[in-house]
């Protein structure tokens, strides 16, 4: 007689589980998150916690299982409180407090990048407040001469910056055809390169710092450092992976810097233009 792995009793000859377990397995595994990201802002956390551990006890949920779960039920809690574009305070402080009593740490709540999403939320609500925010830390010293009174808001590292560049080409040229034109005189119609036609291409410059403060914004590689102010800044393009910046100024070129979250450094970028 085979004994289930699950429940551990009887499951029958050459059997290593039942259907009925593993089904009620599988489905918790899949539910109790979506259930902590429900009932997480909602309902005190100890309630959703004791739920939570009952449910996955009467599912065969093992402990290494569970903690999975609570990361994966934690994870889904981040992206909830986003869905309307805002995290509040009470959002944030449930959200640490979940994680300080299921002992999870930073390390495996950031797998997916959540963790960083937390705390940009909570930097973005600071800014949209009218406050500085005080949430980095720097255990290195920066490139950067700050101005008086000009402070730190936010520090991407290894950002490739690219800049925009037009690349002329000619098309349509032919060998040609000399025409005499009068004594001693030729016109050669294929001595023209054809029609000129302008492209545009980023191309890499450095890859380095980019720091975001009360006053500029900040780029030191090992080949290009500059600051731009904001009042000198036409318009911000956000991607899906960083930023463009166009100066005002007529020769002046885009500039891309790949951050990693165009959404973070959009939205940064424009609510701290906003700071009296």
């Amino acid at each position: 007689m085979g004994i289930c792995r699950l429940c551990g009793k009887d499951a029958g000859i050459m059997r290593k589980e039942h259907k009925e377990c593993r089904k009620k397995h599988d489905a918790a595994i899949q539910s109790l998150p979506e259930y902590m990201a429900e009932h997480l802002f909602s309902t005190d956390i100890s309630t959703v916690v004791n739920r939570v551990n009952e449910q996955a006890g009467v599912a065969y949920v093992q402990e290494l299982e569970l903690h999975e779960v609570y990361v994966r039920g934690w994870e889904r809690s981040v992206e909830q409180a986003f869905e309307d574009g805002i995290l509040s305070q009470d959002e944030e402080d449930k959200l640490k407090d979940l994680a300080n009593r299921l002992s999870l740490n930073q390390d495996e709540l950031d797998r997916k990048g959540w963790f960083h999403r937390l705390i940009h939320g909570a930097v973005l609500r600071d800014l949209m407040e009218g406050k500085i925010p005080d949430r980095l830390i720097i255990d290195f010293s920066l490139p950067f001469n700050f101005m008086k009174s000009e402070e730190l808001i936010w520090l991407f590292q290894n950002v490739p910056y690219y800049e925009s560049v037009t690349r002329t080409r000619y098309a349509g040229g032919t060998q040609g055809v000399s025409l005499k034109l009068m004594k001693g005189v030729y016109y050669r119609t294929g001595g023209f390169r054809g029609e000129r036609i302008q492209e545009q291409e980023t191309r890499h410059v450095d890859t380095g710092l980019f720091a975001v403060t009360t006053k500029h914004v900040y780029f030191a590689g090992d080949y290009k450092s500059f600051r731009i102010k904001y009042n000198k800044i036409v318009s911000f393009q956000p991607f899906y992976d960083g930023i463009g910046i166009q100066r005002d100024a007529a020769s002046a070129k885009p500039q891309i810097f790949h951050t990693g979250d165009g959404w973070f450094t959009y939205n940064l970028l424009m609510n701290v233009q906003n700071l009296g």
